[in-house]
């Protein structure tokens, strides 16, 4: 799931460039089209229990501090981003404020550290897979990560679906997951490889192709920016898939921190029915990913 930001844009240029966005349609919310809600993952008639937290020291949440706009080190060099965010309200949700901490690692020191009871959650944006299912345990998914198409705006598709780009040359990068996800699900498409994510965009700016399928958080801060020179729109979507692209976004923990993982489940549902978790994700992708 890291790293998010382009590949073409270091991890400082990405920063100052998300900052730009933020604060370029904090002035021009009505003259954009109104991004889309954050799909509910949690059901609204679900009601999880939440445990007695009352012998609870402290609650210690790690992350890193590269990964923006998820967890990053703003210009005034505080801690800051979607993640950050979202730990202090399951704080607040679970009246534990007063109890927790937030502290950033270098990426790699993550999993050492909660295992050895350094910290009791991380919140970092790391992918789930089953090597680290066998060491730990994780909260339900709070945020999925979609696949999107975007379209040159000077192609002639007609049709707003992606049953319009059947035949037509659609970019994907080459040997990823959004590759095989596009061969799986649309093989009427002629499928277009490109070694990496700078080359297809370019191309996608330039006309060489109609269309490209990717990561929805990179396309859609890249058709905002200066380097699409608006050429481009997203398009259709978005697709979500466990199998291709993963069960999103989770909090890990320690496997025989069963209370305290309730708990965070507990809170995640309560900020997705109270739409705290939407204000949040309104808050750092103002274009929206849906």
């Amino acid at each position: 799931m890291r790293q998010s930001f382009p590949a073409s844009l270091s991890f400082k240029g990405f920063l100052t460039f998300w900052l730009s966005l933020v604060v370029f349609s904090a002035g021009t919310t009505s003259a954009q089209q109104a991004p889309s809600s954050l799909p509910l993952l949690f059901d609204a008639r679900e009601r999880l229990a939440k445990p007695d937290l009352s012998s609870l020291v402290r609650l210690r949440f790690l992350t890193a501090v590269d990964f923006p706009p998820f967890n990053f080190t703003d210009q005034n060099g505080k801690l800051s981003g979607f993640n950050i965010d979202l730990a202090r309200e399951i704080c607040n949700e679970l009246e534990v404020a007063s109890k927790c901490e937030i502290q950033a690692l270098p990426f790699a020191d993550l999993k050492e550290t909660l295992a050895a009871s350094q910290g009791d959650a991380v919140i970092a944006g790391l992918a789930v897979t089953s090597d680290l299912r066998k060491q730990f345990t994780f909260s339900r998914p709070y945020l999925m990560l979609p696949a999107r198409f975007v379209r040159n705006a000077k192609a002639e598709i007609k049709g707003d679906t992606a049953a319009a780009l059947s035949g037509r040359s659609v970019g994907v990068i080459k040997a990823t997951v959004h590759e095989a996800m596009l061969n799986a699900y649309f093989p009427a498409i002629k499928a277009v490889l490109f070694e990496n994510r700078e080359a297809l965009l370019t191309a996608l700016r330039d006309g060489k192709v109609d269309a490209a399928f990717a990561d929805a958080l990179q396309l859609s801060f890249w058709v905002s920016s200066q380097a699409s020179a608006k050429c481009c729109a997203l398009f259709d979507g978005p697709y979500l898939s466990e199998h291709f692209l993963g069960e999103g976004m989770t909090i890990m923990l320690r496997q025989n921190d069963s209370v305290l993982t309730a708990a965070l489940d507990h809170a995640l549902a309560a900020l997705s029915r109270n739409g705290r978790l939407q204000e949040i994700y309104l808050r750092y992708f103002p274009y929206g990913l849906y």
